[in-house]
């Protein structure tokens, strides 16, 4: 029997019924750019695949496949045509959002690599042998579920207080382990349900985490098989989360237009779910943050007067908990930054001194980026005093336990504007703070970027002699 007739029966689907489902996929992937044409599809078609011989589905039709399956084509039974003396076939991972390698992280980027190489799937997608899907020994119960939820809830609460640097390898852990419950444990379709949610919860929790860590290929790994799980399992809700995070990702990898473009796709979403104001008006903000990355500041100005009429709406029962951060004092961050991103820069200080004064200390991973905006922005706007005042609260901040690598890439950003005032009294000690938390934060990173930005110019490196 072939792998795909296997799946198929697994999930007790008619030929019929997975055809429509793909469909209706390859309808949603087109509108997010991930296909290039509308695909429609046939029983004949898929009959053909689920064939001893079946053929090899158009590139287009493959991404649909392996979305729906939530596993490459290969393992699918698909294989390309065999051509003489062509290499070995090598399993490809499941669709992310773009085909293209990923882009290169921030400078400041420069956390413990992930011990996953960039380009292969996570550890949970690898094949379960036949015959070991399901043990009659292990029975998954309410308690487990439950307690797999609040640890989820748990580590979102930790990156609020200090942020995700060191939150995604213990959440990659449970990830793992909860998968291998889905994969491996009995359970009826109910307890099911929530375990995939909790599971995506948790994927868009760890992309997250990584992105908050510097490490933008993987968060970008997590992100999109995020989605393909909200996409195959119908919820609106984790889709919206993972594509509020998309869109705040792509602002600092400095693609407004993608960030534009993420952020509608959640609006979309968020009017199937019928979502609360509080999540509308992140949505909007988001979308105000790419327009301003990209200087459009007529749509950048319109998203933000949206963004505060939603908010504004106040608090609602069904607000979900990762919108709970989105108080006055976030609001005010946001459009700070956006106004920073616009070139603003006296009214972006204004309004991130006033976020600032609004921040709950408790919350020291969003006071510190608050602070950590505030400081550039008062750079900008030539009010260096200001600017030392505040980078030395987020030093203050790091030493206290607030890890994230967007802090110290604002950090590197404050270092190499006040090169042109390092002689003005506390500057150059502040300078010398900067590059010794930066070098404690990375052991094992060149010290190139510390020697080319102390105040001097490095010294060109000699030519060896050949012998």
């Amino acid at each position: 029997m072939s792998e795909l007739r296997r799946l198929r029966r697994s999930v007790n689907r008619t030929q019929e019924k997975v055809v429509q489902d793909l469909t209706d996929l390859a309808a949603r992937l087109f509108t997010e750019g991930r296909v290039s044409k509308r695909l429609s599809f046939s029983v004949r078609q898929y009959s053909k695949w689920e064939s001893a011989d079946p053929p090899w589905p158009h590139p287009d039709a493959r991404e649909v496949l392996a979305t729906y399956w939530q596993r490459p084509v290969e393992k699918l039974g698909l294989r390309p045509p065999a051509q003489e003396g062509a290499a070995p076939v090598v399993l490809t991972s499941v669709p992310t959002i773009a085909q293209a390698p990923a882009d290169k992280p921030l400078p400041a980027a420069d956390a413990d690599p992930v011990p996953l190489g960039d380009d292969a799937p996570p550890p949970w997608l690898a094949e379960t042998p036949a015959g070991e899907a399901g043990s009659p020994d292990w029975q998954i119960g309410e308690a487990e579920v439950e307690l797999l939820r609040d640890a989820a809830d748990d580590m979102d609460a930790i990156d609020q207080q200090f942020g995700g640097n060191r939150l995604w390898r213990p959440t990659q852990a449970q990830l793992y382990w909860v998968h291998h419950m889905i994969d491996r444990g009995t359970y009826d379709e109910a307890l099911g349900k929530q375990l995939h949610s909790v599971a995506g919860k948790f994927t868009t929790s760890l992309g997250w985490f990584c992105y908050d860590a510097g490490l933008q290929a993987q968060a970008r790994q997590y992100f999109a098989e995020a989605l393909n799980a909200a996409h195959f399992t119908g919820d609106d809700v984790l889709a919206n989360r993972t594509l509020s995070n998309m869109a705040r990702q792509a602002v600092d990898l400095n693609k407004g237009r993608e960030a534009v473009r993420f952020a509608r796709l959640a609006q979309t979403h968020a009017e199937l779910w019928h979502a609360p104001k509080r999540v509308t008006a992140l949505q909007a903000i988001r979308e105000a943050q790419g327009y301003a990355r990209i200087g459009d500041a007529f749509a950048c100005e319109a998203a933000i007067k949206r963004a505060w009429k939603e908010w504004e709406e106040g608090d609602d029962e069904r607000d979900p908990d990762w919108t709970k951060f989105l108080n006055a004092a976030e609001m005010t961050c946001l459009e700070g930054m956006c106004r920073l991103d616009l070139g603003q820069t006296a009214r972006a200080q204004k309004l991130l001194a006033k976020s600032e004064a609004l921040q709950d200390v408790a919350h020291s991973r969003n006071r510190g980026m608050c602070l950590g905006r505030l400081s550039v922005a008062a750079l900008a706007n030539g009010d260096v005093d200001h600017c030392v005042e505040a980078t030395k609260e987020v030093l203050h901040l790091i030493q206290g336990g607030m890890s994230s690598a967007r802090a110290a890439q604002q950090l590197r950003t404050v270092h190499n504007g006040l090169i042109p005032h390092r002689r003005s009294r506390g500057v150059g000690d502040l300078m010398e703070q900067i590059r010794a938390q930066v070098a404690g934060a990375h052991k094992g990173e060149s010290t190139q970027w510390m020697r080319s930005t102390n105040g001097t110019t490095p010294r060109r490196p000699r030519a060896s002699r050949m012998s």
